[in-house]
């Protein structure tokens, strides 16, 4: 069976600098906080362009905690809105939720399967304060749009970049295109950790030391607690990890990049849609995912061919038991999509012959 993503054959690469950096950590006697995850914050923030990178324990807190950030300075309250997209993972929509903010679902482009700057404008209302979109797949939304929108209403512009380590737009990289951005280190993602982790990037400097501040129980001097805070950072040995880890990033990138290239160059068959390229070199290609009416047939077909695949995502926000409010609403371009997304192995470690093999049997499909 060829796996849809072998960790294990990926992290093996850089198997003794991995041990290296453990063994540097451990003989430290220094977990949390402490040279690892400062050295590794300045190189993700000089990576991303930006000012400020703040390690936290995984995604989903880095979203969280910016818009907590944003509640503590004042410039959002309860019950304020943030646009969303309608087509993500769950994890974009609940760090609204968590910070007793309104999720507004908007309809994705039906040829990206990214945010849709049209839809955005038309939900925003006197409540809105925030649009975050998602870089989904690896590629960037069409930022230059919705910073347009942003600035023309006042809002503030939250990347969620957890699929798009090293995505480009206008020649600059995700996590600092917008007002801040967060990020997912957990294992499977184009930069990975071997656990969870997670960062926020920014370079706004006030924000920058509210998150950090948030994060850190609500405080910045030991026993001072200035915010109802979180404990969330970013361990000591997993700061080690992705420090050896993006050394490697942009040359692991370029290998998915000839992996794609090669499925939209090669790929024929007519049942199956191809994904939308905006910049060949600008996408990062965390997932190459395909589409087909028939995805559920054609994943079983790729099964007994020897190829595992994955669908991202297979429900909707709206559809989920969470939000039972929503699950009466209809959003049918990302209804249409969930349906039929289907992602292909794509990987730094995949082989050319298994890349033609997949082609192959892709093709044969019937």
């Amino acid at each position: 069976m060829i796996p849809f993503l072998d960790l294990q054959k990926i992290n093996s690469v850089y198997r003794d600098e991995l041990i290296d950096a453990c063994r540097r950590v451990i003989d430290s006697g220094w977990y949390i906080h402490g040279n690892e995850c400062a050295c590794f914050e300045s190189e993700f923030a000089q990576y991303c362009g930006v000012r400020h990178c703040i390690g936290v324990a995984n995604g989903l807190d880095a979203l969280t905690l910016i818009l907590g950030a944003y509640k503590e300075l004042g410039f959002m309250k309860d019950g304020d809105e943030v646009i969303v997209p309608a087509n993500t993972y769950i994890a974009t929509i609940l760090a609204v939720s968590r910070n007793n903010l309104v999720p507004v679902p908007v309809e994705p482009d039906s040829e990206s399967c990214l945010i849709d700057p049209r839809a955005i404008e038309e939900k925003i209302t006197a409540e809105t304060r925030a649009v975050m979109p998602v870089h989904l797949y690896g590629q960037t939304c069409e930022m230059d749009e919705i910073s347009v929108i942003a600035k023309r209403y006042g809002l503030k512009v939250i990347e969620d970049s957890a699929q798009s380590h090293g995505a480009y737009f206008g020649g600059r990289r995700c996590g600092g295109l917008g007002d801040a951005g967060g990020f997912s280190f957990y294992p499977g993602k184009n930069l990975g950790c071997l656990g969870d982790g997670g960062a926020v990037t920014t370079d706004d400097d006030e924000l920058s030391e509210a998150v950090r501040t948030l994060a850190n129980y609500g405080s910045k001097e030991k026993y001072v607690n200035i915010y109802k805070g979180f404990n969330s950072r970013l361990d000591e040995i997993q700061a080690a990890m992705l420090r050896v880890k993006l050394r490697y990033l942009d040359e692991e990138t370029e290998k998915r990049r000839r992996t794609a290239e090669y499925y939209l160059r090669n790929i024929k068959n007519e049942k199956i849609v191809l994904p939308y390229v905006r910049n060949p070199q600008d996408h990062v290609w965390h997932l190459f995912t395909v589409r087909t009416e028939e995805r559920d047939r054609f994943q079983e077909y790729l099964k007994q061919n020897g190829i595992q695949t994955l669908i991202h995502y297979p429900i909707p926000p709206h559809r989920q038991m969470a939000y039972p409010e929503w699950n009466e609403r209809s959003y049918p371009v990302s209804e249409s999509i969930h349906a039929q997304v289907l992602s292909l192995p794509i990987s730094s470690v995949q082989e050319e012959s298994v890349t033609e093999n997949i082609v192959r049997v892709v093709n044969e499909y019937e």
